[in-house]
């Protein structure tokens, strides 16, 4: 059973060399996967969500007050994210900051709506989470429909006539995203030769890389997390393929190159712009750095997100979800990932996804 805990963190502006926390009068949530095997995304988001905190209150907070923070740990299960939301309601949090599975934030989200919580997203880009009608929800990430979309254009500007085939982990997330991908793909005249699912969390994936190479497939498109991305692409160049493997943002960790070594070179992946790349940023990504962490990912996109929030929780004078709800919508907000915005569902105005290729142990751009 996997153990579910919380961290109550308190972070406050220094007011002098040796000073100590102030007491914080505002408890905001940040929930993801602090365990298990999407655990370094966990810490994008905690490690962003902390230093959003202390920088805004060294601005003087929200609301003339202080900023604490509360961690809930969902491992990205269904049922330990819902068990972490009551937590976190039952905490008196006015906004969660999560999840990070697609998965999780679906059902945490009805536990927010009935305590009148709000919940903010950075990462989880699942359409069907703002379809379906819920005030109380929010994302500054992008949605698979646009990401789906981008690849597909990818794919038959760069890869015309080549032999294509999809793999998903059946999970929320990767089945989703492999499903629009294909509808897109078929948009565009192009067809599959090979449709496969994994189960996540195996280690050897030979007899999928030996139906690859038998079918000669040229590109993959796998919907799924950086493990089992990172195994299928090893496993490929060892049985010789140079079949490119493409993706999505749950391949936006240093993690994956972890697990490839080189044999990662070219591997391809949809993500928002990074905002890192930023004049603006260069300071905070500086600070990240200057503690021995890089800002990748979500790291930026839960700054980002906290900042969207204490500005709307001003614009509104309170902290009460719909008062704060309403602001969100009600105009543009300056942060980290830029100027941003939400539409009447709840899903960020910023721009959507481009392709990214990894070389040489990080990620750039793709041509």
């Amino acid at each position: 059973m996997r153990k579910l805990g919380f961290l109550l963190l308190a972070v406050a502006a220094a007011t002098g060399g040796g000073s100590t926390a102030a007491r914080a009068d505002i408890t905001i949530g940040v929930a993801g996967p602090m365990t298990g095997p999407e655990a370094a995304f966990g810490e994008q988001f905690r490690r962003g969500a902390i230093k959003a905190v202390e920088d805004i209150n060294a601005k003087g907070g929200v609301l003339g007050q202080k900023l604490t923070l509360v961690f809930g740990d969902d491992a990205c299960d269904p049922k330990q994210a819902r068990s972490v939301a009551e937590d976190l309601s039952a905490k008196g949090v006015p906004v969660v900051i999560g999840h990070f599975c697609s998965a999780s934030t679906m059902p945490a989200s009805e536990v927010y709506l009935e305590n009148g919580v709000l919940e903010i997203t950075p990462a989880s880009t699942n359409p069907v989470i703002t379809e379906r009608g819920m005030p109380n929800v929010f994302r500054t990430c992008g949605r698979d429909d646009q990401q789906g979309k981008v690849a597909a254009e990818y794919i038959k500007t760069h890869f015309p006539g080549k032999v294509v085939a999809i793999v998903d982990d059946k999970s929320g997330y990767g089945k989703g995203l492999a499903d629009i991908t294909r509808a897109e793909l078929h948009k565009e005249g192009i067809h599959e030769v090979m449709d496969e699912s994994i189960t996540a969390g195996e280690k050897d994936y030979s007899a999928l890389v030996t139906r690859l190479k038998l079918a000669k497939v040229d590109l993959v498109y796998f919907g799924g997390y950086k493990t089992e991305a990172g195994l299928i692409v090893r496993q490929m160049r060892d049985q010789g393929l140079k079949t490119v493997l493409m993706g999505g943002d749950g391949l936006v960790t240093g993690e994956f190159w972890a697990i490839t070594g080189p044999a990662g070179q070219g591997t391809l992946m949809t993500f928002s712009p990074d905002p890192r790349k930023r004049p603006d940023s260069a300071p905070l990504v500086n600070y990240f750095r200057a503690q021995h962490y890089e800002p990748e990912a979500y790291t930026l996109y839960t700054y980002g997100t906290i900042q969207a929030w204490a500005q709307a929780a001003e614009r509104a004078k309170s902290t009460d979800w719909q008062e704060v709800a309403a602001a969100l919508k009600s105009g543009t907000f300056d942060t980290v990932l830029g100027k941003i915005g939400f539409d009447a569902k709840g899903d960020v105005t910023a721009p959507g996804y481009v392709m990214y290729v990894w070389k040489n142990a990080t990620y750039d751009y793709a041509p």
